[in-house]
């Protein structure tokens, strides 16, 4: 089994990064295969309801990294999305690929695990995950939770691994994620997993 986790932010190596690896380490440990697909940062184009994928199978702007996602996606037996905030809503770019790449091919996510991540500084990640979950809910994917809102703190790159309640998230939802392929697959899984000893960390510290 192998699980897309997709980097939407133009830092490949920046708190998105941080949070995703978490989830990827989690999901090895439990013996799930990982890629991560980075979006780069290059110009996007947006969906313009040309409808002409629902013919081709793929988006007809095909000098960005939407098909390539598309074809990732379809490949992939769970999905997890990694956006960071900008103005209380996941970066543009990503939004922009996932519109496309649900359009082109929203049989790719059916039935399958898929999970959205938002990484922040400080405000706007619980409106950016309910952005994100939205093209999902509607095409009937199964929503993977955690323990708490998937979300990460940090500013400057790799701060979000101080995060230790952020990464326990990551974690938890790794684990949730591998829970729910197995059953999927028949691979004897069946009681809910133990959680971890709730790490809180809040904003106030002393």
């Amino acid at each position: 089994m192998k699980a897309l986790l997709v980097n939407g932010s133009p830092h490949e190596n920046g708190n998105t990064a941080t949070a995703l690896a978490e989830v990827a380490k989690t999901l090895n440990s439990a013996g799930i295969e990982t890629e991560v697909f980075w979006i780069g940062t290059k110009p996007v184009h947006g969906c313009v309801a040309c409808y002409a994928c629902k013919k081709l199978g793929h988006c007809v702007f095909d000098d960005d990294p939407c098909n390539a996602l598309v074809d990732k996606i379809a490949k992939a037996d769970a999905v997890v999305v990694g956006a960071p905030v900008y103005y209380g809503q996941p970066n543009g770019a990503l939004l922009a690929l996932i519109q496309r790449a649900m359009m082109a091919n929203s049989a790719g996510v059916a039935g399958k695990p898929v999970a959205c991540i938002a990484v922040c500084r400080r405000g706007g990640a619980t409106a950016s995950i309910q952005c994100l979950n939205m093209p999902f809910q509607m095409l009937d994917s199964l929503l993977v939770g955690s323990q708490y809102w998937n979300i990460a703190y940090g500013r400057t790159p790799g701060e979000a691994a101080q995060d230790a309640e952020g990464m326990q998230t990551m974690r938890r939802l790794g684990t949730n994620i591998a829970w729910v392929l197995k059953n999927l697959h028949n691979e004897g899984a069946s009681a809910l997993p133990a959680r971890e000893q709730w790490s809180p960390m809040h904003f106030i510290r002393e």
